[in-house]
């Protein structure tokens, strides 16, 4: 069993950064594929950045490139997401996930092995 904690969410002007941590927990946290999918009111989840279970493969959704960083610590169970630059479309509550498959992760907004509960991010104009 794994469960995932999402941390860091908060308030924050526009052009502003924020750093989201993932807790991972359960004996086979580090064997996952990890990604962040958002979903803001009234809107589909949709998917943000993914990384490999060992770190070396990273993915972003167009609209984030160049602006967010995905990153994880298997010695700390932890996954990062870094957001530098945030506009007010990035407001959103972020969500963790897990899969076996990256691919998986990449693909599809639903369906991962296992969830986060989501954190809050609002960026202010």
């Amino acid at each position: 069993q794994v469960q995932l904690v999402e941390s860091g969410g908060g308030l924050v002007q526009a052009g502003g950064s924020l750093r989201l941590s993932c807790a991972l927990s359960g004996r086979t946290g580090r064997s996952y594929a990890m990604g962040w999918f958002r979903q803001a009111l009234g809107k589909e989840r949709e998917f943000v950045a993914a990384i490999s279970s060992g770190g070396f493969s990273k993915y972003y959704a167009d609209s984030v490139k160049g602006r967010f960083t995905i990153s994880r610590d298997n010695a700390e169970n932890t996954v990062y997401l870094q957001m530098n630059s945030l506009k007010p479309e990035d407001t959103a509550v972020y969500y963790c996930a897990a899969d076996k498959s990256v691919a998986t992760i990449t693909r599809y907004n639903d369906g991962m092995d296992y969830w986060g509960k989501g954190t809050l991010v609002t960026v202010s104009s």
